[in-house]
């Protein structure tokens, strides 16, 4: 008696999957949210202008010059200068919306963010798109780290949304803050998730999307998005599984993140597109501790190294923030 092997395989990956959307096959998408959001705020809001270092149409802002090109500012590559720039506009009453690669902003012209914009808490709106391990091109386009350096900046806002309903109210509530913000921008088609869960934004507020009895998973960004697959999922296995999303990395929203964290009986685990290192894990860690709140702590994150370039789905399985990876490692924990 002969068997034949399981010859199902994966299709192949092309080279656009390095740059792949972050949305699942037939799953629900809104197209540039951001662009859109801003054209609209921009109607009741004159001081609105959009500034960008040559990526207006891969961060969406082309949406905003079409529509307002006596309002639309392009600085050429020279992200140094375009934030510079952006703080002299907002200066003279203008609320520059600046938008950029993660990595240009958080690496490349992190001084002039700091000097020009923290340090004189400019009225300057930060947007930038390829955040974390969003893009495969390797680490020249990997903004890992981010969220390490903007939390660590006094005056700035941290807003890491989880998809295009979330992104649509953040914008306005970007505007209605005074003072520098940035956010991690996802682009283009972007996955529709929190609409199905009755969810509204509010700056600094954490939200606790789902309950479960055994395992508290602590997220920002589209790891909350994973998240809630990773508990749809478990479900079939009895596995109890609440997601916390935690939007605003800074200012933290320690007295729930205490109080869910500290419900007895659940272990947490903080999932985050980002270094393990000074992002929402370690910020959690540090509350956790200085609250006396002492669970079973684990983190999905991203290694302390150059990370690899190559296909998304390939490298978010290789680092443990795929769907798949997630509810392997929290099956593994518990």
């Amino acid at each position: 008696m002969s068997t034949v092997a399981n010859t199902t395989a994966k299709p192949r990956l092309k080279t656009s999957a390095m740059i792949a959307s972050i949305a699942a096959e037939g799953q629900r998408t809104k197209p540039a949210p951001f662009g859109h959001t801003l054209v609209e705020l921009a109607k009741q809001r004159p001081e609105i202008v959009g500034m960008t270092a040559d990526l207006a149409k891969y961060t969406d802002l082309h949406i905003f010059a079409q529509a307002y090109p006596d309002r639309f500012y392009q600085m050429g590559m020279a992200e140094q200068l375009l934030m510079g720039a952006a703080s002299g506009m907002a200066h003279e009453g203008m609320m520059p919306f600046v938008t950029t690669y993660a990595v240009f902003a958080s690496r490349r012209a992190y001084d002039f963010v700091h000097q020009t914009i923290a340090e004189e808490n400019r009225n300057v709106k930060i947007a930038c798109a390829l955040p974390g391990l969003t893009s495969g091109y390797g680490p020249s386009h990997q903004a890992a780290e981010d969220l390490a350096l903007f939390r660590a900046m006094p005056n700035m806002v941290v807003i890491d949304p989880c998809d295009a309903h979330e992104i649509e109210q953040v914008v306005p509530a970007m505007a209605a803050h005074n003072g520098p913000v940035y956010m991690r921008l996802l682009r283009g088609n972007v996955p529709l998730v929190l609409d199905e869960y009755d969810y509204t934004f509010e700056l600094g507020k954490a939200k606790l999307l789902r309950d479960g009895a055994d395992v508290l998973v602590i997220s920002s960004g589209i790891m909350t998005m994973r998240a809630l697959e990773v508990a749809q999922r478990l479900e079939a296995d009895k596995v109890g599984v609440a997601v916390l999303h935690v939007p605003t990395i800074k200012p933290l929203d320690t007295e729930t993140i205490l109080r869910e964290a500290g419900r007895t009986g659940r272990m947490v685990v903080v999932a985050e597109n980002h270094t393990v290192i000074g992002g929402l894990g370690e910020a959690v860690a540090g509350t956790l501790l200085r609250g006396g709140v002492a669970p079973v702590f684990r983190q999905i994150g991203l290694p302390d190294e150059f990370l690899r370039a190559g296909a998304l789905p390939t490298l978010h399985d290789l680092y443990g923030i795929s769907t798949d990876a997630m509810a392997a490692s929290i099956k593994g924990w518990l």
